[in-house]
């Protein structure tokens, strides 16, 4: 997707033209050779400036409405509060100009969008911003065979994505979840109070995001008939990092019975890079990880490029692998044992598609922990 020619990016390309690109792995290899999925190619420098501003802008946004209350308390006591608000007004001013003044028309001229965003979701999901995302971190995508069955062209589909991290900025090739495998339109889901935020809530809306709901993925999976993309271990995947991968999945049962109510396949995805692209600060407490699971919103320090606190990612390698799709019965009311059996199916899933493709990112001597 990071290479994909500018004048492919568009709704109205055929998916053939896409997979026309695509290369092939041996057929008596167990996946790609090693160190040949954790490539990164030289990038525009206009790309680059746009998303250093861009993903700092955004990950600001993020934070900001959490943060405004407690900061001008603080002005109205300390000096030090009055300069921090300062700061971060001129840090935010500075940003939102640049991107909306100068970056804006200059990539939508360059990808000859007439608009920035409109009212048809499929198109808003080739946004110049996400595309940008796609090279900045020369995303990959691996699937297998079977993922290429025509049954699942016109059927919805359930992506399972881990880890977290501290942004899932893989998955925001948007276009690749709607077109490669079905033809159905993708939206992928978010915590509510992060669809509440000013602005930011309002683009990922608009760009098909859905509130993190049993009964809104029901709705989207049954009545609407359109696929579901799951950040599986949700927060709670950003304090996971370190040595050992670790995919916080023990728990997460839910979409299992979902997949099973509804009748849809679970595709387990593994993102290799994304655990890599930003430091978190973690308390030895666990306090900041306790309340940002609660309150299903990261409060937790985190820095990426060059040491920026809330800033771009470092520009590392994300390549996204599919496991094998899990056909899930359709069950009016699955039992807590036909839950358990699809759930360890997904677990496996996970574990399979992660060993099979690390030699190829480059992470041979890495194991998975499933936590």
């Amino acid at each position: 997707m990071g290479t994909l020619p500018d004048e492919l990016y568009s709704e109205e390309i055929p998916v053939e033209q896409w997979l026309a690109l695509a290369e092939e792995s041996s057929k008596t290899s167990n996946g790609f050779p090693p160190n040949s999925l954790n490539k990164l190619v030289p990038l525009d420098p206009m790309v680059e400036m746009e998303r250093i501003v861009g993903i700092s802008l955004y990950m600001l946004g993020n934070v900001l409405p959490f943060v405004v209350g407690p900061l001008l308390l603080a002005a109205w006591f300390t000096i030090i509060g009055r300069y921090a608000v300062i700061a971060l007004t001129i840090y935010f001013v500075v940003l939102s100009s640049v991107s909306a003044l100068y970056f804006a028309p200059y990539f939508r001229r360059r990808y000859k969008r007439s608009k920035f965003m409109g009212s048809n979701i499929k198109d808003n999901q080739y946004l110049y911003t996400e595309w940008n995302t796609s090279k900045y971190l020369n995303t990959t995508v691996v699937w297998p065979d079977t993922m290429m069955d025509p049954k699942w062209k016109g059927s919805p589909l359930i992506f399972c994505l881990v880890p977290h991290g501290v942004a899932p900025l893989g998955a925001t090739a948007y276009p690749m979840w709607s077109k490669l495998w079905s033809s159905k339109l993708c939206h992928w889901t978010a915590a509510p109070v992060v669809l509440s935020l000013p602005l930011i809530g309002f683009f990922m809306k608009q760009i098909g995001y859905i509130p993190a709901k049993s009964q809104n993925i029901l709705d989207t999976l049954m009545k609407k008939e359109e696929s579901v993309g799951v950040f599986l271990d949700g927060i709670a995947g950003m304090f996971q990092g370190g040595k050992t991968e670790r995919a916080y999945v023990k728990q997460r049962k839910g979409i299992v019975k979902i997949a099973l109510r509804s009748g849809v396949p679970i595709v387990p995805v593994y993102a290799f890079g994304h655990t890599a692209a930003y430091s978190v600060l973690v308390d030895p407490f666990g306090i900041l990880e306790a309340l940002s699971n609660r309150l299903q919103a990261s409060l937790t320090p985190f820095f990426g490029r060059w040491g920026w606190f809330l800033g771009p990612p470092r520009r590392v390698p994300v390549t996204l692998c599919l496991g094998e799709p899990i056909v899930c019965p359709k069950m009016a009311d699955p039992t807590k044992d036909d839950v358990n059996q699809y759930h360890a199916q997904m677990v496996a899933g996970f574990q399979q598609v992660f060993d099979q493709h690390k030699g190829a990112y480059g992470w041979s001597d890495k194991v998975l922990t499933v936590v």
